[in-house]
């Protein structure tokens, strides 16, 4: 073809392109939340997608595709077409699960467009009220006088407070027994009455505890402190150096959306993330809004894969 001719073709496709891209959305989209209704990453996905509907004019439909880890409804995504019309809200779970699970159908970074980082939040390191340690020195320091007497719970096996315990396990060199639960209630349910000693639940799910006085709080686990429990120190500097495991969630297309698409819904989202009031709601639940570029979100979740896969191999991390 004449080179005249292929610049032509180019030219209609890019405004073709474009144009596609002006209507996006113009049915419409199915947002896939790999997780049960109800839970965190699904509220935030409606209160976040409810508002991004009304910029746009256009319907964003929830379908909670929950099971074995939230794999299964991320790998449906994994697979969709590569149009905008199926996106996935995805949790830090997304860096965790490849290492977990021996077998998943597709691949965490290559299968996937970024978006953005929605939002991220620190877990916190509770401990029932009969453990003497009153910071997370004096923590270290019992566990390695007691090794394999203190007992941490998790809402499950590969779960991200799960991994929280044990990279602190493996950065402090202390031996803590896992006992992982069914979802978070049991699990606090025995922590409650001292059946085990400490864990690494969300700040949403613990601060009622520790504001009540059931529990006490001797860290959070982001490397800043945060701004709904400024009082609490961050456990690199109350004793572990380097520390840091933070829950997050964020938004990805199957790979090879075109970028113009992946635009629209960055720039929609960073938008919504900046009013007011989802700001408020956000930060009541100990999440911090984020929206950054689609590139600094595929190179955090590069970094975690990494760091999380380290993690579960030395722990021996199964899925249950």
């Amino acid at each position: 073809m004449h080179s005249g001719a292929v610049l032509a073709a180019m030219l209609v496709f890019s405004m073709a392109a474009g144009a596609q891209a002006q209507s996006y959305p113009d049915r419409p989209v199915r947002v896939v939340v790999p997780f049960p209704a109800a839970g965190g990453t699904d509220i935030l996905a409606r209160l976040l997608l409810q508002r991004m509907a009304e910029r746009l004019g256009a319907n964003f439909v929830i379908d909670n595709r929950a099971g074995a880890g939230g794999t299964i409804g991320t790998e449906i995504v994994a697979k969709a077409a590569p149009d905008g019309y199926t996106i996935l809200v995805a949790s830090s779970s997304h860096t965790i699960n490849p290492s977990v699970y021996k077998k998943i159908g597709y691949d965490p970074a290559r299968d996937f467009a970024p978006v953005t980082l929605i939002a991220s939040g620190p877990g916190l390191l509770v401990v029932h009220p009969s453990v003497p340690a009153k910071n997370v020195k004096e923590l270290i320091a019992l566990a390695k006088s007691k090794p394999g007497q203190l007992i941490y719970a998790s809402a499950g096996n590969g779960t991200p407070p799960h991994l929280a315990a044990e990279l602190f396990k493996s950065m402090a060199g202390v031996d803590l027994v896992h006992i992982p639960y069914k979802g978070n209630v049991p699990a606090f349910v025995d922590l409650l009455t001292g059946a085990v000693s400490l864990s690494f639940p969300t700040i949403t799910s613990g601060l009622p505890q520790v504001r009540s006085g059931k529990l006490r709080a001797l860290g959070v686990t982001s490397k800043q402190r945060s701004t709904v429990v400024p009082d609490v120190p961050t456990i690199a500097e109350s004793g572990l150096p380097g520390y840091e495991a933070t829950t997050w969630y964020g938004m990805l297309a199957p790979a090879k959306t075109r970028m113009p698409v992946i635009t629209k819904l960055h720039d929609q989202m960073v938008e919504v993330l900046k009013l007011p009031d989802i700001r408020e709601k956000l930060l009541a639940q100990g999440l911090e809004p984020v929206g950054n570029r689609p590139d600094e979100f595929g190179a955090i979740i590069s970094t975690e894969l990494v760091k999380w896969s380290k993690v579960v191999a030395a722990a021996g991390v199964k899925a249950e």
